[in-house]
């Protein structure tokens, strides 16, 4: 079973056209890097994978799953990072994580393990508003494994992270089905068997692995 398998999906927002027929199977276990530039569709594209979002025609189904009439059983599948970290910055680092426990019904006892995973044990008592971009970054990549989700959707999750950012995005997205969003052709080359461009909402060409030229 694929763990994403969508058909001529379209996305639009009045008169704009964010995606147009975009057919897409991710396998169970694989990586899948989204490349394009800025307005290209990525985050339409997430958005709708990860169930933020319904497209305006086409199908989408997860794990079997249609992501429409089923997005309530999904979410607890599904681990998602947004283009932006949505963390309440009044709360600490493990307040947040405490309260998204409560939310998805994870034990608690899993904040520490979490917090060391993303490397910020040392600041868990911290607020969010405090932390660094790149440690609100690394923190919302830690909710996002909170409760162990099958697939990963990765919205530019790069964006901020220091030179380790890489390190653990292989580290969490191992043993995972994973979709990643990025400008970094080398962050997907490294992280991603396969690549799919999207220029002007469409898949450009055939999903293929990049080379890096050195």
């Amino acid at each position: 079973m694929s763990a994403v398998a969508a058909s001529a999906l379209s996305q639009r927002f009045g008169m704009e056209v964010a995606l147009d027929a975009v057919d897409l199977t991710v396998d169970t276990g694989e990586h899948l890097a989204v490349l394009g530039e800025n307005g290209a569709g990525k985050t339409t594209l997430l958005r709708i994978i990860a169930t933020a979002a319904r497209p305006t025609s086409g199908k989408i189904a997860i794990f079997g799953l249609d992501a429409s009439s089923e997005r309530r059983r999904l979410r607890a599948r599904i681990g998602y990072v947004a283009h932006t970290p949505g963390l309440y910055p009044a709360l600490s680092a493990a307040e947040n994580l405490e309260f998204f426990c409560a939310l998805q019904g994870v034990d608690r006892g899993r904040v520490a393990e979490v917090l060391d995973l993303v490397g910020l044990g040392d600041v868990a008592g911290r607020p969010a508003g405090k932390l660094s971009r790149g440690a609100q970054q690394r923190l919302a990549i830690g909710r996002a494994v909170l409760h162990d989700p099958a697939l990963l959707v990765l919205d530019e999750p790069d964006a901020s992270l220091d030179s380790g950012g890489a390190d653990l995005l292989a580290r969490v997205m191992r043993d995972r089905t994973a979709v990643i969003a990025t400008h970094d052709h080398a962050l997907a080359n490294r992280l991603c068997p396969r690549t799919m461009e999207l220029r002007h909402g469409r898949v450009a060409g055939v999903p293929t692995r990049l080379r890096v030229v050195q």
